[in-house]
């Protein structure tokens, strides 16, 4: 994971989601970026790829 192109962080696993229709993983990131609504970029296959830090869990079941 990366923030003005300097690593932060590394993803521990990440795949795409069924349910919610885009890709979703976890990862550990440095403190200081991991607040809610955080923009990081992921290296994906040597391109960069934005993405949002959000809290857990990703998805809530309507009740």
């Amino acid at each position: 994971m990366l923030k003005d192109g300097k690593p932060v962080g590394e993803v521990t696993s990440g795949q795409p989601s069924p349910t919610l229709g885009y890709p979703i993983a976890m990862a550990y990131v440095d403190v200081e970026f991991t607040q809610a609504g955080t923009a990081l970029d992921i290296d994906l296959r040597g391109k960069a790829e934005p993405f949002v830090v959000v809290d857990l869990p990703f998805y809530k079941r309507a009740t």
